[in-house]
């Protein structure tokens, strides 16, 4: 089964989404930076998703969803945004920037499993 990638600078705000999707079945695996996230797909192939928040240091959650779709490999890889933000303008251009989601915190751990599931075409 492919895996999640979840990229956070805080451990406690992944802790909630890898416990989540770790109860839902899934494979997880933790960055704590966009550079980390990217070093880490460049590693592991398994990738098959990636959670990303987009508020970060050095590089954000925007800069990341750029930095990974400038990669053909990755041409196709689900990335779904997780914020405490919901700025129309900042959501549309993530989604024109390649970007399939955007979740807001606080979110519902059933809602995030259930759209992780259906971009990685995961039945329940």
């Amino acid at each position: 089964m492919k895996k999640v990638l979840v990229v956070d600078d805080s451990s406690a705000a992944r802790q909630p989404i890898v416990l989540a999707l770790t109860q839902a079945g899934f494979e997880v695996v933790e960055a704590a930076s966009g550079n980390d996230g990217l070093r880490t797909m460049d590693r592991d192939p398994l990738v098959g998703l990636v959670i990303c928040d987009v508020n970060m240091p050095r590089m954000n959650g925007l800069e990341l969803v750029a930095a990974v779709k400038a990669k053909p490999r990755y041409a196709s890889l689900p990335i779904v945004l997780l914020t405490t933000q919901a700025r129309p303008r900042q959501v549309e251009r993530a989604k024109q920037m390649g970007a399939k989601g955007w979740i807001v915190r606080p979110f519902k751990a059933n809602l995030l499993v259930a759209a992780v599931r259906k971009l990685m075409a995961v039945p329940a």
